[in-house]
């Protein structure tokens, strides 16, 4: 379990800078997208490789952090009904949802994707769009992405085992909306107490 478990630490890591990494792709996009209205309203210019440019940049951060997401247990599900079940019987439905739902899919969409885009960086496809940018490199984000979640799939079925047999602690404990809403005003409180002790 120790390999195992090196190796799920590892993939956390790599998923957690990479995540991080590309958020300030979504800052980037949107200092695109404001330079390329800017532009085109006051010189009347427009480029499709802007346009594309804002696409791609959106779609890298999304597909880039999908794994990051899914590290931080912040995908959406039905809490309502998961938040009715004890922790262990949580902790079933996480570990029988990844390996019959989600590994299937991804692993699917890595078979499907792979000759999809060997088969666009060969052809050295471009956009159809006068202007446009290449196509490869945007299609070669789908596949890296898939990629990452898959390995982190399995970090989290390796992670959601240790912690069923007690090997390591839960490390994303299930907290339900009103639980994080009372924590949450609990910090604040105590944030505004601190403050109005610093000013008498």
């Amino acid at each position: 379990m120790g390999g195992l478990l090196a190796f799920s630490r590892g993939v956390d890591r790599m998923n957690e800078f990479i995540g991080k990494a590309v958020s300030w792709l979504i800052l980037v996009a949107v200092l695109v997208s404001a330079t390329n209205a800017v532009i085109r309203k006051v010189f009347s210019v427009s480029s499709n490789a802007w346009l594309e440019m804002q696409w791609y940049l959106y779609g890298a951060a999304f597909l880039l952090a999908a794994a990051y997401t899914l590290k931080q247990n912040e995908h959406v599900r039905i809490d309502i009904v998961y938040g009715m079940f004890s922790r262990r019987v949580q902790h079933w439905i996480d570990l029988l949802g990844h390996t019959l739902f989600l590994m299937p899919f991804v692993l699917a969409m890595l078979w499907m994707l792979t000759p999809y885009v060997l088969k666009s960086m060969l052809n050295g496809e471009v956009s159809t769009n006068a202007g446009g940018l290449l196509i490869w490199p945007a299609k070669s984000l789908l596949l890296i992405g898939f990629l990452l979640l898959a390995l982190q799939g399995v970090s989290e079925i390796i992670k959601k085992i240790a912690v069923m047999r007690g090997v390591i602690p839960d490390p994303t404990p299930f907290i339900s909306a009103h639980e994080a809403a009372e924590l949450e005003g609990k910090a604040l409180i105590e944030e505004l107490a601190q403050a109005e002790e610093k000013h008498k």
